[in-house]
């Protein structure tokens, strides 16, 4: 077998993820991530794809953030169509992601179109909705640790990475010149301690290893911020305040939601209540507490996102309710 590795983006960036796998004559791509942040990053949305997107056999994610599967849609749109691989977990973030991504586009072309400030006479969103909802129908789940076939010759399996709900490290062997050769993507990589995911698994096996390095510079501190964030709602509410925390949707909104609940438990703050403000964060909790702590059916205990006092806004009004509170919430 012929093989050839491409790094299509996130290569002099941390964005845009995208690697292509050349095997023989079929295409394999990796990660299919936007490009996110300054302009001229960008505008690399814009650019037509590297190779024609219907040459493309199949695309495998490791996980669900949007700078690894924003550019999916634009693909679909273009003429992808083959399956695309991921975990269950990731299967059922995407939709969620993509809505919004869609969404956040659609807007944006409409309110260039209506305060004139795009270069074009009649601005349009990279993708739309539509686009979204057609890249919904190629999702294959896969479970972590079973083998599959991305195509013939080509097996491939996951491993948890500890991320985010589903997030995954990817090896593909491959047979080259008669020997087994082994390609691992490491997608992106938790921490070793997380309240709410396992650590990532260990990798034993690779003779070529494709890793991510956004924060490849730092020591990553594994402290308990428990004792801080129980100081900063203490004082907050003997100030007669409300805490305001602006957080992710996925992942950062579960794990302060699981240190609220320890923190109220022990009696480290008052029973307060807590209210989540935010359409994308409640269903990506319902995720968290539906697929546990690794694909498995939920959590063996109880669930660390139900506890008293905690709501849900799940519609407008209520949003706008929570205005009239000034003390003694979060």
């Amino acid at each position: 077998m012929h093989v050839n590795l491409s790094f299509l983006g996130a290569s002099q960036t941390v964005t845009g993820s995208k690697y292509l796998l050349e095997v023989d004559h079929e295409r394999i791509l990796i990660d299919c991530g936007l490009f996110q942040g300054l302009k001229a990053l960008r505008e690399r949305n814009w650019a037509e794809f590297p190779v024609p997107p219907d040459s493309i056999s199949a695309l495998v994610l490791t996980h669900a953030h949007i700078d690894h599967i924003g550019y999916l849609p634009k693909l679909v749109k273009e003429g992808f169509n083959a399956p695309i691989y991921c975990s269950r977990a990731t299967a059922d973030l995407i939709p969620l992601m993509l809505r919004d991504a869609a969404k956040l586009q659609e807007e944006d072309a409409d309110f260039a179109r209506r305060k004139g400030y795009s270069k074009h006479a009649d601005p349009q969103p990279l993708y739309t909705l539509a686009d979204a909802e057609a890249t919904l129908d190629l999702l294959h789940p896969i479970r972590l640790g079973d083998d599959f076939e991305p195509v013939p010759g080509v097996k491939a399996w996951y491993n948890h990475a500890g991320h985010i709900l589903g997030a995954c490290w990817l090896t593909m062997k491959i047979m080259v010149y008669g020997q087994a050769k082994r390609i691992v993507f490491s997608g992106d990589l938790g921490r070793s301690i997380d309240p709410l995911l396992d650590p990532p698994d260990p990798v034993h096996a690779a003779d070529v290893l494709l890793v991510e390095s956004t924060y490849g510079n730092r020591d990553m501190i594994d402290a308990d911020p428990s004792p801080a964030l129980a100081k900063i709602i203490r004082e907050t509410f003997a100030a007669r305040g409300c805490v305001i925390i602006p957080a992710f949707a996925i992942g950062r909104t579960q794990s302060v939601l699981y240190y609220l609940n320890k923190l109220i438990s022990r009696g480290s703050i008052p029973s307060c209540p807590v209210y989540v403000d935010s359409p994308m964060a409640i269903s990506a909790t319902q995720l968290y507490a539906k697929h546990g702590r690794r694909e498995e059916e939920g959590f063996d205990g109880p669930s660390p996102f139900d506890f008293p006092n905690l709501h849900f806004t799940r519609s407008q009004d209520e949003s706008k309710r929570i205005n009239s509170i000034d003390e003694g919430a979060i």
